[in-house]
């Protein structure tokens, strides 16, 4: 049987902690009886390029964390109905929101998709939308303009402002609200083409630093979660990740004459690495290191993955 035990905080250390730490077996008991409700076509659909993902670790991990997940939207519906009558005001509930946050390679954009489908499938969270923050990146030409198009993926690529407007209006109960589409194919917004999330029962945020701490005296988005995860692992572990998912990535997507990487395609498995490599040193570990790591401690759940990417423990901040 796992334990559960208090930690300093999602980073190693020594002293008092914010955190509890529940091992892999100790947490896979709390889904305990709930049958796996994703068939393998929809794992194999869900799972990301090189991220192995079966039934058991969506019965021992996310089959758990959505449970939670949908206690704590739950929860917050009833606050607020209660707040609500206390105050004599109207009682209309508003979205519940979650950030997904980690390194790119990590694999938090299947943690976020694994969510939706979960937590659609329990009775008091049935609508589910998902938007990675990708669509607010600024277009290339806005990122050659500031001459940061190698910063792709770094705070100040993205637009900020569009981002906390958007979550904003979802947690506001606007009606309707519309976010940018991002392909990774053309590697650049699509114009004309949106995301639109009519009033969900939970909003899901997915991307690199959605629990970014506010600015000077501003409002940061991830001031308007309630809950947010976050997906870590050692950082050699995510680099050889990165690798490995470039030199798939070249044999598939990279093959299409329209994608923006099909220069990439005809590399040699050596120049391939090398490419990863120097992509990976030169922008995404640094960071990794700069601006995401240190917003681990902001999160409400830290996933620990291992080298073979799966789950192995899991911190939760204490209430």
């Amino acid at each position: 049987m796992g334990s559960v035990s208090d930690r300093t905080a999602p980073a190693s250390g020594h002293g008092p902690s914010p955190f509890i730490e529940i091992e892999r077996s100790r947490w896979a008991t709390l889904a305990a009886g709930v049958a796996q409700p994703l068939s393998p076509a929809e794992l194999h659909r869900l799972a990301g390029l090189g991220e192995p993902l079966d039934e058991h670790e969506v019965s021992e991990v996310y089959l758990p964390l959505s449970r939670l997940l949908n206690l704590y939207a739950t929860g917050a519906r009833q606050l607020h109905a209660r707040t609500s009558a206390f105050l004599g005001t109207r009682a209309e509930t508003t979205p519940f929101v979650i950030g997904v946050a980690g390194s790119v390679a990590v694999g938090k954009s299947t943690v976020a998709r694994l969510l939706r489908e979960l937590l659609a499938r329990w009775d008091d969270t049935p609508k589910v939308e998902l938007v990675p923050t990708d669509g607010f990146l600024h277009p290339n030409a806005e990122l050659e303009r500031r001459g940061i198009l190698d910063r792709k993926g770094f705070p100040e690529s993205f637009d900020r402002r569009g981002l906390l407007r958007f979550v904003t209006a979802v947690k506001s109960g606007t009606e309707e609200v519309r976010a940018p589409f991002y392909s990774h194919e053309q590697y650049d917004i699509v114009s004309g083409a949106e995301i639109v999330i009519r009033r969900p029962d939970v909003l899901i945020v997915e991307g690199l630093n959605v629990l970014q701490a506010p600015s000077r005296n501003g409002l940061a988005v991830s001031d308007l979660f309630d809950f947010g995860v976050y997906v870590d692992a050692r950082t050699q572990d995510i680099a050889e990740w990165y690798v490995r998912r470039f030199e798939r990535l070249q044999t598939a997507s990279f093959a299409d004459p329209s994608s923006y990487f099909h220069r990439f395609a005809d590399l040699t498995p050596e120049e391939s690495r090398a490419t990863a490599m120097s992509y990976w040193t030169s922008i995404n570990e640094p960071n990794l290191r700069d601006n995401i790591l240190p917003t681990r401690s902001r999160a409400t759940l830290v996933l620990k993955k291992s080298e073979d990417h799966a789950v192995r423990s899991v911190l939760l901040r204490k209430i």
